[in-house]
């Protein structure tokens, strides 16, 4: 038996957890990931960065009121990715 391959941009475990929480919100902002996730701001925006590169989420920079907000959104090419390393993964597990 041949099992697929893992995407690797969504098998580290912090771009996941973010993923996982865009699938679940509609939109998030950059300290509610932050804080979901436990991870430092340099990585988590490493990690952002990633994901935004490989077209997975959108991520739009703007302002409340003097404080800089970045909300981010996965795609439909980001929510496609994400179902399929699902399914890859639940093969995995299934094997008798």
């Amino acid at each position: 038996m041949m099992f697929p391959t893992l995407d690797p941009l969504l098998h580290a475990e912090l771009r996941l957890a973010v993923m996982s929480l865009l699938i679940s919100a509609e939109e998030a902002e950059f300290p509610y990931i932050k804080e979901q996730t436990g991870a430092t701001a340099g990585n988590l925006s490493v990690q952002i960065d990633k994901l935004s590169a490989a077209g997975y989420i959108e991520v739009e920079k703007t302002f409340k009121g003097k404080k800089p907000c970045t909300v981010c959104r996965i795609t439909p090419a980001g929510l496609k990715a994400f179902e399929e390393y699902v399914e890859a993964l639940r093969s995995y597990l299934d094997v008798k």
